[in-house]
């Protein structure tokens, strides 16, 4: 009960004009007949035209858009347009060089703070130089002054230890003579 078994039975008896017999027979016929192919080849286009192709749809769209565009809206859009292009103008023929000319002098006259600025730093960073410097100076001889002052604090040193030493030699001398006398008084009163 293959679908090539029996459509060759319809094919061939279609061919041969014929038909088997009961009502199926013209329905056979019919679809059989050369007119009826054509008919069927139409209806194939008609769906394929259909479902596939979109030109009518696209053209039916284009010709609503155009319509929609140029009978209900008018000129509006190119009036807006229009508007914005002399806006363009405008902006660009009038308000640039206007703001062009503002910036520059507001540009110059930043500048010229920014360069007075920068002059008095500079001379500021000079006068903190200038005040290192003598600072610096200052230091620098106050330093060479005490090292002046601590060389000949040295030198002096062996004879400042030689006058302390000298006069301890002395004290000692001078305690021992007196340790000396007492020893010979307490000697005097131990004989009683």
């Amino acid at each position: 009960m293959s679908g090539g078994g029996t459509e060759t039975p319809v094919a061939c008896q279609a061919a041969q004009g014929g038909g088997g017999g009961g009502g199926g027979g013209k329905k056979r016929d019919s679809l059989g007949t050369p007119g009826a192919a054509h008919l069927i080849i139409k209806d194939l286009g008609e769906i394929h035209s259909r479902l596939l192709d979109h030109r009518p749809v696209t053209q039916g769209e284009i010709r609503y858009f155009v319509k929609e565009f140029e009978e209900k809206r008018g000129l509006r859009e190119l009036r807006v347009l229009e508007n914005l292009k002399n806006m363009i103008q405008e902006t660009n023929e009038r308000m640039l060089p206007k703001c062009r000319e503002t910036m520059q002098d507001g540009l110059e006259e930043a500048l010229q703070r920014l360069q007075a600025a920068n002059d008095s730093i500079c001379r500021l960073q000079q006068r903190e130089q200038e005040r290192k410097k003598v600072i610096n100076d200052h230091l620098t001889a106050s330093e060479k002054g005490r090292l002046l002052q601590w060389e000949e604090f040295m030198k002096e040193q062996p004879q400042r230890r030689a006058e302390v030493d000298d006069e301890h030699r002395r004290a000692m001398e001078r305690l021992k003579e007196q340790y000396a006398a007492m020893e010979k008084d307490l000697a005097k009163f131990s004989t009683f």
